[in-house]
This record gives structure tokens, C-alpha cells and sequence, in this order.
């Protein structure tokens, strides 16, 4: 049985700029860099979290497999204070949607820095 999510691959164009993003921004940490030869991926997540994210570079992997979906993945994400995340995400000029309830909960959209879009909801107690 499955158990947990380990990984969501996310295929990006600069890993660098999106390193920097996940960490710098959104205080995500790295959990590990490799370079296999040409192959290179950067895992990235919350401090403690289970589940992280690794950043792939997207033109490396659509050679490889032509025929792999790239598209950005749909993740929501989960906070605590989701007034306090949405004032800090907006002073670090990250852009973002307006917060919206919605019957499972409050929830706003956000973009990294290569305008992929994620959301995140506030987790009730």
C-alpha cells in the first residue's frame, strides 16, 4: 500500500532561480542537490515536512522523454495563519490571488518566479 507522497516533481526552467525561489522566498530548505552528468535535480521542502518537491530542469527531461507531461502539477498547500502568509507572500512581491472562502476552507493562489500557480489553504483545528 501507499502510504505517503514522497516527491512531487516539478519541471522548471532555471533551477537556480527556482531554488531561490522555494528557499529565499518561501523559506522552503534544500534537502539535497545532485548532479548525475547532464542530469541535475534540486529537492526542496518545508522545514520537517514529509513531502518534498525536486526541481527538475524541464528542457533536459523532455529530451529524455519525449513524451512526459511537463505541465505544472496542482498543489495545495496547507498553513496555519493564512492572513499573516498572504501579507508576507504580497511584501516579497510574489504574486498573489485574493483570498477566497470556499466550503472546505479559505484558500488564495500564489505564483512562483517562473508563473506557476499553487494554492494555499488554511488548515482548520
Amino acid at each position: 500500500m501507499i502510504n505517503i507522497i514522497g516527491q512531487v516533481m516539478l519541471y522548471v526552467s532555471n533551477q537556480d532561480e527556482s531554488r531561490d525561489f522555494w528557499t529565499k522566498k518561501l523559506g522552503f530548505e534544500v534537502i539535497s542537490e545532485k548532479n548525475n552528468g547532464q542530469m541535475r535535480w534540486i529537492e526542496v521542502a518545508p522545514k520537517g515536512a514529509a513531502t518534498s518537491i525536486v526541481l527538475h530542469n524541464k528542457e533536459f527531461v523532455a529530451k529524455m522523454n519525449p513524451e512526459l507531461n511537463l505541465g505544472t502539477p496542482s498543489i495545495m498547500y496547507f498553513t496555519e495563519n493564512l492572513d499573516q502568509l498572504h501579507r508576507d507572500l504580497t511584501n516579497k512581491n510574489i504574486t498573489v490571488g485574493e483570498i477566497v472562502e470556499l466550503p472546505s476552507g479559505r484558500v488564495f493562489n500564489f505564483a512562483d518566479n517562473e508563473e506557476n500557480y499553487f494554492a494555499v489553504m488554511e488548515k482548520r483545528s
